[in-house]
């Protein structure tokens, strides 16, 4: 397939006309480009421009191609957007682009996206501490974007309204056009962000002159980044505002390719920042191994409590349980937050006590209790080993979501989770309203032993393994072993990957090697102390790996899915809530499985 041909423009400033005139041109003649991405001011300096940019929002004028934008400043900006904002089609997480008009998106806060194949990441608007609701970022939309740092896979394109400051540093001089500003000047964080997200393009604009730097290393990656930086549309100067790129997707490209350096490629400007004083200092990531970075986003700092002379939260500790900074970052890392937001509150109400999308929001505006549905991120259920009413897993609960459940069986049942990992994720739950499956009666043990042996024939069938594993809350929650196909390929590096993931914990499994399951669960439940909590995983070939948490240890309750996302190369999912389906979906998905699980199913 031929690569994604874009578009980029600087400072559009309200002069649409002039702007689409030209890129009508240019795709005309060089064409067909698939998508412009406007960095700097969009919106214009005064209302009498206002007209010429209203002609497009209201359909009058037609833009020749699909336009994202981020400068979401200027006049006119608030009222506009703030419509936008509002409009049904746009509620939501929508990191694509909230939609103005026919081709024309805004690109809010911060996210990352896939355009065409290139993964695109982008921080909207300028810094400041006003907290004013339209051209500026937030804390929480810088740690949104360090929180993609952590991904697995490349990022092709970073859009930002501002320059990094620094970045002329290392550059050859002859390179660097005249009225060129002081290298110091520009925005530090955005010198931080791209240090850590080491983009393979880093498009910016503002500044008002046009700057194609040489492409320079990153500290810990194989790839160079290019800065490339465009002056205002219809600027007097005649510097370069449009600028054309046809890139392959990183996701697309050999290691070789990956990997290759231009003859003039310089050293990072950011990593020698610090040492001069310039900025707040960029961000330095030691290299991780390519099987590390491949599989596994923690960091290896085990600091998990709370630090930090910040009122708010981290959103990066909240959102993955690690934080890059560590000890330097300058907000809180909250381990009763992050439980929260495992359960589905949101960071914003979390972190301010109210959020401005209010009945906009998916997410939960109040705290929870543990138990609130078949949740495949954290395993919970109730904080009761009693039945309850508000557990979601006991069959005799109002709460319990009976579309999901596929199976029941005398002392077990079967039910597929909300936001599945994959198609047929199961969950295997005790009917009895018990902590953890390690600790069964032997009649239910047995229950469950065999709906584990039934699953075992059913992927087989399909040229799959599959992973059991659970987290045992000293909590006490209603138990669910979780049921995760892979493909057979995949199987020999299942043991591999956990550990790797537990040694950037900083802990190491204890491994228990039986070629009978249910013999190896009797053993690990021999060991099994209510008062501390436990993660164990039977990988395929009957290895048991498990994981006895200390009494500070302050252990990721999703650790299971994230690893398995990782393995699955499905980062996104590593969140439960990124999978959610509606209710009809559910069904569905839920009476499919039924359908073709019936001829290996016991209790048929």
């Amino acid at each position: 397939m031929a690569a994604p041909r874009i578009l980029l423009s600087g400072d559009a400033l309200g002069r649409l006309n002039q702007l689409f005139k030209r890129v009508s041109s240019v795709n005309k003649s060089a064409g067909p480009f698939d998508a412009l991405l406007c960095v700097g001011q969009f919106f214009p300096d005064s209302e009498d421009q206002l007209a010429e940019l209203n002609d497009y929002i209201e359909g009058r004028s037609k833009i020749p191609i699909p336009t994202y934008f981020i400068g979401d400043y200027g006049v006119g900006a608030a009222k506009i957007l703030s419509a936008v904002a509002r409009d049904s089609a746009n509620l939501g997480f929508k990191m694509d682009g909230l939609k103005v008009c026919e081709n024309l998106y805004w690109l809010r806060g911060s996210g990352q996206f896939l355009l065409h194949g290139l993964c695109v990441a982008y921080l909207s608007g300028r810094q400041s501490s006003s907290g004013q609701q339209f051209g500026t970022y937030s804390q929480d939309d810088v740690d949104s974007l360090r929180a993609f740092s952590e991904e697995p896979g490349i990022v092709d394109l970073f859009l930002t309204n501002e320059w990094p400051s620094g970045v002329t540093k290392r550059a050859a001089a002859s390179g660097i056009p005249s009225g060129m500003p002081d290298p110091i000047i520009g925005d530090a964080t955005i010198s931080e962000l791209v240090a850590e997200l080491k983009p393979r393009y880093h498009i910016a604009g503002t500044i008002g002159v046009y700057y194609d730097r040489e492409p320079y290393v990153n500290d810990g990656a194989s790839h160079v980044t290019r800065f490339i930086a465009l002056a205002k549309v219809g600027n007097k100067e005649k510097q370069k505002f449009i600028h054309a790129l046809s890139p392959n997707p990183a996701s697309k490209m050999s290691v070789a390719e990956i990997c290759a350096k231009p003859s003039n490629t310089t050293l990072s400007p950011y990593s020698f920042v610090e040492e001069t004083g310039s900025g707040n200092g960029a961000a330095k990531r030691s290299a991780d191994s390519g099987s590390d970075t491949q599989y596994w986003r923690y960091d290896v700092s085990k600091k998990r409590q709370k630090h930090g002379d910040g009122e708010g939260l981290c959103f990066k500790f909240v959102s993955s349980g690690s934080c890059p900074r560590g000890e330097k970052c300058h907000f809180r890392h909250d381990a009763d937050a992050r439980e929260q937001s495992v359960r589905g509150v949101c960071f914003e109400f979390l972190n301010k006590g109210k959020c401005e999308r209010g009945e906009d929001c998916k997410f939960k505006h109040e705290l929870q209790e543990e138990g609130k549905g078949f949740s495949s991120g954290s395993g919970t259920g109730t904080g009761s080993l009693n039945r309850s009413k508000e557990c979601w897993f006991c069959l005799s609960s109002p709460s319990v979501e009976s579309h999901l459940i596929t199976s029941i069986g005398e002392y077990c049942y079967c039910a597929l989770p909300k936001g599945p990992l994959v198609e047929d994720h199961v969950l295997i739950i005790p009917i009895e309203h018990l902590p953890n499956t390690l600790s069964l009666p032997p009649e239910c043990e047995e229950d469950l032993s065999r709906l584990q042996r039934s699953l075992q024939a059913y992927f087989k069938r399909q040229g799959k393994e599959v992973v059991f594993f659970e987290w045992v809350s000293k909590r006490g929650t209603h138990a669910n072993l979780q049921a995760v196909p892979i493909p057979s390929s995949r199987a020999s590096s299942v043991e591999q990957i956990f550990s790797l993931a537990a040694k950037k914990l900083g802990f190491t499994f204890t491994s228990v090697k039986n070629e009978n399951s249910l013999e190896g669960r009797r053993l690990l439940g021999m060991h099994l102390d209510r008062n501390q909590s436990l993660f164990y995983v039977e990988v395929p070939g009957g290895t048991i790996l498990s994981h006895i948490v200390e009494e500070n240890e302050k252990f990721p309750a999703q650790f299971g899915r994230e690893v398995m996302a990782g393995l699955l190369n499905m980062a996104d999912k590593a969140d439960w809530r990124n999978s959610q389906l509606t209710k009809d979906e559910e069904t569905n998905m839920a009476a499919k499985f039924k359908s073709r699980f019936k001829e290996f199913d016991p209790n048929t």
